[in-house]
């Protein structure tokens, strides 16, 4: 599991200006081109100052910590849309506490979920006007916004994974961020906790190698001693590590 049910996302650095009259985020259910009903929730920005951003949950979908999440980009100025996974296999969201999301994970498939996220963001243009996304994802959902470039018809203009999974060796089936990487388009922006047993170095180093030698241009930053799901108001000893995260994803969306 990447965060405990009751976790919240950090604040935002105290020197970032908030944008004043955004509305709470609404969860929405949607229609994916295959007829899937999903669940998916978007937070406006009342002042836009930069791309949209598709956050991408993890293993447990959609819960109150991404709705929050999607809130607090708004608040900086971008409009946001968190996307569930599991409409095929477990209805419509938001999940609760006891999301069986070991059952789930393993039936998704990334083409399925851009296919859900080409839906979204079009939602999200119908609201507001023609946007340009940037994709942020945490663990499983990391994974997911790298992979996410890899589709053209997408078309995002970047990506950032927080403790992004690179291999799904465990996850028969489904698509590797490692596979993958010479398909990817950047700018990709990665970050990771140096004391993550299930990220290591190497591994993220064989990425970052694969990234480079296709061209893709990518930022990757480590933590030291830093683990798995750091960025949690909860999780007050590494709160100078989650305002500094905070500031590289506000730097790559300017």
């Amino acid at each position: 599991m990447c965060f405990e049910f009751d976790a919240s996302p950090p604040d935002l650095p105290g020197d970032v200006p908030r944008v004043a009259g955004g509305a709470a985020a609404e969860v929405l259910e949607l229609e994916s081109t295959d007829g899937t009903r999903f669940s998916a929730a978007f937070a406006g920005a009342a002042e836009v100052r930069g791309p949209g951003v598709v956050i991408y949950p993890d293993v447990r979908g959609l819960y109150p910590f991404y709705i929050q999440l999607a809130e607090r980009f708004a608040e900086a100025g971008h409009h946001a849309v968190v996307v569930d996974y599991f409409g095929r296999t477990a209805g419509l969201g938001p999940r609760g506490e006891d999301f069986d999301y070991l059952t789930h994970v393993p039936q998704t498939r990334s083409a399925q979920i851009q296919a859900d996220t080409m839906v979204a963001v079009d939602e999200v243009s119908r609201r507001v006007g023609e946007t340009r996304f940037v994709s942020v994802g945490f663990c499983f959902g990391g994974g997911e916004s790298f992979l996410a470039t890899t589709n053209a018809d997408l078309g995002l203009d970047g990506a950032i994974g927080f403790y992004a999974g690179l291999s799904r060796a465990r996850w028969e089936g489904l698509e590797s961020p490692l596979e993958r990487a010479a398909d990817m388009r950047g700018p990709l922006l990665g970050l990771f906790g140096g004391a993550d047993e299930g990220i290591p170095q190497d591994q993220i180093d064989e990425f970052s190698r694969r990234l480079s030698d296709a061209g893709v241009d990518h930022e990757f930053h480590v933590y030291p001693g830093t683990p798995h799901s750091f960025f949690d108001r909860k999780q007050e000893e590494y709160a100078a590590v989650s305002e500094d995260a905070w500031r590289r994803v506000l730097r790559f969306l300017d």
